[in-house]
C-alpha cells in the first residue's frame, strides 16, 4: 500500500513536469521567443535546468526545515511518549492510535505550543519524520471527541503525503515563474544590451524586469497551489472522518465554525510546510481563489452528505 502511495506521488510529479515542459515549448514556439533570443538548444536547456534546480531546491529545503522551523518559531514543545501527565499521555495515545489506524509505520512526534488559537498542524519532510502539534487553546477549548476529529484530519495529511506533494507543486510553480521571468526579461531587454556593454544600466533593468515578471508568475502560480490545498483539505476531512469517526469530525468542524462566528481570528494562509486546520476559506469572489482552505460551511456540508454504497 505504501509503495502504491509513493508511486502515485512520483507519477503525479513526472506527469506535471512533462506537461510543464510541453507547455513551455509550445509557448516559446508560438511567440518565436527562442529564435528572437538567439538561444541555442544548449543554453535554452541550461536555463531551464538552472531554474528547476533553484525552484525545486528552494521548495524542498523549506520542507526539510519545516519541523525544525515549527519548533523554533511556533514554540512547539515535544511531548515525551512516556510522560506521566495524564492529559499529555491521552494526547499521545490518541495520535498513536490514529496513526496506526492510518497505516503509518513510524509514530509522529507529538508537540504542544502555547497559543490561545484553536489550531493544530502536521509538518515534516516524510512519514517517518512527521510532527503533529496542537495549540494549548485547542486542548483547553475542545471536547475529547472534537480533538480526536482534528487529530484524525492532521494524521490524514501525513498518510496522504500532502506535505511532499504540495512541495512538489510549489517547486514546479517556482520553476515556471523563474524560467518565464528570465525569458521575458531577456526578450524585452534586447535593445538595452548595447547600453549594458557600454557600462549603462541594461543589466540592472533586465534584473528588475526579471524580478517583476517572476513575482507576477508566482502570484498566478499561487492560484494553483491554493486550489490543490483546498482539495487536500476536503480529503483530510474525509480521512479524519474515517479514522476518528464521522460524528467526531463533524463535531470538530462545527465547533470551529462556532468559534469563528464568535469572532475568533483564524484568518490568513498557512505556511505550505505547516498544514494547519485553519478556517481561511472565503465563500465567494476572487478571494475564494486565494483561500488555502475551503469555507467551513462547504466542509461540513460535504461530510454531511449521505454515504452511498
Amino acid at each position: 500500500m505504501k509503495f502504491f502511495q509513493i508511486a502515485k506521488r512520483t507519477v503525479l510529479f513526472l506527469v506535471v513536469n512533462f506537461l510543464v515542459m510541453f507547455t513551455l515549448v509550445i509557448i516559446l514556439s508560438l511567440f518565436g521567443v527562442q529564435q528572437r533570443l538567439r538561444m541555442d538548444n544548449t543554453s535554452y536547456t541550461s536555463l531551464l535546468i538552472f531554474c528547476c534546480v533553484l525552484g525545486m531546491g528552494g521548495a524542498f529545503i523549506s520542507l526539510l526545515l519545516s519541523r525544525f522551523m515549527a519548533k523554533m518559531f511556533q514554540g512547539v514543545r515535544v511531548v515525551d511518549p512516556k510522560t506521566a501527565d495524564p492529559d499529555q499521555q491521552r494526547l499521545v495515545q490518541t495520535i498513536y492510535h490514529l496513526a496506526r489506524s492510518a497505516g503509518l509505520s513510524t509514530m509522529p512526534e507529538v508537540g504542544i505550543y502555547p497559543s490561545p488559537e484553536i489550531n493544530a498542524f502536521a509538518t515534516g519532510p516524510s512519514e517517518s519524520q512527521a510532527l503533529v502539534a496542537v495549540s494549548s487553546g485547542l486542548l483547553q477549548t475542545m471536547r475529547p471527541e472534537e480533538i480526536e476529529g482534528v487529530l484524525g484530519h492532521e494524521i490524514t495529511h501525513i498518510a496522504n503525503g500532502d506535505m511532499v506533494t504540495l512541495t512538489l507543486i510549489q517547486g514546479v510553480v517556482n520553476t515556471i515563474a523563474m524560467f518565464l521571468g528570465w525569458v521575458l526579461a531577456l526578450l524585452l531587454s534586447q535593445g538595452s544590451r548595447g547600453d549594458n556593454r557600454r557600462g549603462g544600466g541594461g543589466w540592472y533593468m533586465q534584473w528588475m524586469m526579471q524580478s517583476l515578471f517572476q513575482n507576477v508568475f508566482m502570484a498566478l502560480g499561487f492560484l494553483v497551489v491554493a486550489k490543490f490545498s483546498r482539495w487536500r483539505e476536503f480529503r483530510a476531512d474525509a480521512g479524519g472522518a474515517r479514522l476518528a469517526g464521522r460524528d467526531h469530525m463533524l463535531s470538530a468542524l462545527r465547533r470551529l465554525k462556532l468559534i469563528h462566528e464568535q469572532g475568533a481570528d483564524h484568518a490568513g494562509p498557512p505556511n505550505p510546510s505547516l498544514q494547519a486546520l485553519q478556517i481561511s476559506g472565503k465563500s465567494g469572489g476572487f478571494l475564494a481563489l486565494l483561500a488555502t482552505h475551503p469555507p467551513i460551511e462547504d466542509r461540513i456540508a460535504r461530510l454531511e452528505r449521505p454515504v452511498i454504497g
